[in-house]
C-alpha cells in the first residue's frame, strides 16, 4: 500500500478539529463492539496498525478514526488511507477510548465491512477445490480463533470454516489476535456442522480429525496430505463431538514424546496445518 507523502496534512479533509465521543459517527461505530450491532450494520471494528493496514490494503475500510497520539505513531498509514480515498477522522482521546477495547487504546480504529463469505464460495461447483481447510467446530475463545486464522494464513492454507456454535470472527479480541490475517483468508460460518461436513465431503475433500487414539500417526500421514484435506478441530474444553470424530475419514494423532498430557487447540492446529502444508508445497 502506498502510504502517501509524509507531509500529507491529516486534518485537511474537511476535519479541522477532533470530534468527541458524543458525535453520531463515533456513537454508531462504538456500537459495533456488540455482535447484534455488527450483524445489523454489516460492519465491524479493526483496531491497531496491523489490522488497519490489512483492512486498507484489501479495500474494506469505510472510515478510519485516529487520535492525535495515533497520528504521531502511524502517520504514514493514516495518510496512505486518506490518499486512497478512505474517510479519515481525527477524534479526541475520550472518543478513542470509546472506540477501542484495549487497556491502552492505540488511537487507530477502522470501521470495516464484514469479511465472512458463504460456504458455497469456498467449496462450490466450478471453483478450484481447496487443498487445505481448517474447520474448527464450536470454537469458543476469540483469542484461539484469531490465532488459528493467523496460522492458516501463515502456512498457506485456503480457508477457515467456523462450524457449529463458534465465536464471531469479527469479535474485537479475535480481530486483534489475527494481526491482519482476518483480511487475507476466506472465512465462512455455518451453525449446521453436519451440513458443513456433507458439503465438504461432496466436494471430494477428505475430513481429518485429531484424536489421541487416532489410527494414524501425524508423522506417517504424508499420503493423506497429497489430496485435499479438511481439518476438524474441536472445542477448547470438550474437544470434538464423538459423532463428528466418527464421521472423519481419518483420525490422526499428534505424537507426544514428553510428559505433557495434551496440547491446546491453537498449538495442535499449528502442528497439523504445518505438517499438511509441508507436503502440499513440497514440489513448489
Amino acid at each position: 500500500m502506498s502510504h502517501g507523502s509524509p507531509h500529507y496534512d491529516l486534518r485537511v479533509r474537511g476535519q479541522q478539529e477532533a470530534i468527541d465521543w458524543r458525535n453520531s459517527r463515533v456513537v454508531a461505530a462504538a456500537k459495533l463492539h456488540r455482535g447484534a450491532a455488527r450483524k445489523k450494520a454489516g460492519q465491524f471494528l479493526a483496531e491497531g496498525a496491523n489490522s488497519v493496514e490489512a483492512a486498507v490494503d484489501t479495500g474494506r475500510v469505510r472510515e478510519l478514526f485516529y487520535s492525535a497520539d495515533g497520528a504521531e505513531r502511524e502517520h504514514a498509514l493514516i495518510a496512505g488511507a486518506a490518499a486512497a480515498g478512505v474517510r479519515t477522522t481525527l477524534v479526541t482521546d475520550r472518543a478513542a477510548q470509546a472506540l477501542g477495547e484495549t487497556v491502552t487504546p492505540p488511537g487507530l480504529v477502522a470501521v470495516c465491512d464484514l469479511v465472512d463469505v458463504p460456504l458455497e464460495r469456498i467449496v462450490a461447483t466450478g471453483v478450484e477445490t481447496p487443498r487445505i481447510l481448517a474447520v474448527p467446530v464450536g470454537i469458543a475463545d476469540p483469542g484461539n480463533a484469531g490465532t488459528l486464522i493467523r496460522v492458516v494464513d501463515a502456512v498457506g492454507a485456503d480457508a477457515v470454516v467456523l462450524a457449529g456454535d463458534s465465536v464471531d470472527p469479527h469479535n474485537g479480541k479475535c480481530v486483534r489476535s489475527c494481526a491482519g490475517s482476518l483480511f487475507h483468508v476466506p472465512i465462512a460460518r455455518d451453525r449446521e456442522t453436519h451440513a458443513v461436513l456433507d458439503r465438504i465431503e461432496a466436494a471430494g475433500i477428505a475430513t481429518v480429525a485429531t484424536a489421541a487414539d487416532g489410527e494414524l500417526d501425524l508423522d506417517d500421514a504424508g499420503d493423506v496430505f497429497t489430496g485435499p484435506v479438511a481439518w476438524l478441530f474441536g472445542n477448547e474444553a470438550h474437544g470434538l463431538d464423538p459423532d463428528v470424530t466418527r464421521r472423519a475419514r481419518h483420525r490422526i494423532r499428534i505424537p507426544i514424546r514428553g510428559r505433557a498430557e495434551s496440547l491446546n487447540l491453537a498449538t495442535a492446529a499449528a502442528i497439523c496445518l504445518y505438517a499438511n502444508s509441508r507436503v502440499r508445497y513440497a514440489d513448489r
